[in-house]
């Protein structure tokens, strides 16, 4: 997309999950994507950012504990890209998440689910 005589790149690169408890939510994410997290300060708060070990494009994750964090299921939805969203579901319950929309296929072959993770936060989940 161009804006005037900028060039103007509509991707998400970085994205910040709320955390009221880093520690929590670092284990529930963990445990939920296998992925491996950095530990690290940014802008003075206490950061964990998700690594998942590929070269695979998409944005960066990572959990943030601050005073302007403030876990919510309103708002924005972030859809996390899985090969199986069934057994993450069901990963993310037995990590203590809960199901907010329940797996379903909305169109040919895309399957979602939305979550509530360790800390409130809706987290949804695509095949796609």
């Amino acid at each position: 997309m161009v804006v005037g005589m900028t060039r103007v790149h509509v991707r998400a690169t970085y994205v910040e999950i709320p955390a009221e408890d880093l520690e929590r939510a670092e284990r529930f994410y963990r445990g939920l994507f296998g992925a491996s997290v950095r530990r690290t300060v940014v802008d003075g708060h206490q950061c964990c950012i998700l690594d998942d070990d590929s070269d695979a494009a998409g944005a960066v994750i990572a959990l943030m504990q601050g005073e302007s964090y403030v876990p919510s299921v309103d708002g924005t939805r972030v859809y996390v890209s899985v090969d199986d969203v069934e057994a993450v579901v069901a990963r993310a319950q037995k990590l203590g998440g809960s199901v907010l929309y329940p797996v379903t296929e909305v169109a040919d072959s895309l399957i979602v689910a939305e979550l509530a993770d360790s800390e409130g936060n809706r987290i949804a989940l695509s095949n796609q």
